[in-house]
């Protein structure tokens, strides 16, 4: 399940790419269109500013607005950067891998190996959609 954050980060980033010409939008008008907390908001955006999902601008004519174009932003990458790993177990994670302390085995683990195709196909369909999907 998707996090409040993950959640209201997508929406953000979906109202920023339905936006012309990347005019920069205030933080308050996402946050009372998507209904979206408007403190919480500013902290997603700053942190998705920090890793060059967005850009901001001040003063009049400011705001938020998508550093790079909707179609080059992989949903995926939105994900793994406002929740963390896709993958439902950390033996499966391709980027954040981690070995299961009650598993001696992951080779002969059943789990594991259903866990990695749904893995795949979940990325799949994530690697392949854009945030201009979500327009």
């Amino acid at each position: 399940m998707l996090s409040k954050k993950t959640k209201y980060g997508l929406k953000a980033m979906a109202h920023l790419a339905r936006q012309e010409s990347n005019k920069p939008v205030l933080i308050g008008q996402i946050s009372e269109t998507e209904v979206i907390p408007k403190k919480f908001l500013e902290a997603i955006l700053l942190d998705l500013k920090k890793l060059g999902f967005v850009n901001s601008k001040q003063g009049k004519g400011g705001g938020y607005y998508l550093a790079r174009d909707a179609k080059d932003i992989s949903l995926a990458s939105l994900i793994r950067v406002l929740e963390g790993p896709i993958a439902l177990l950390p033996c499966v994670s391709k980027n954040y891998y981690e070995k299961c302390d009650d598993c001696p085995n992951e080779g002969v683990c059943t789990l594991n190996k259903v866990m990695v195709e749904l893995r795949d196909s979940t990325l799949e369909i994530l690697e392949n959609k854009s945030l201009e999907s979500l327009k």
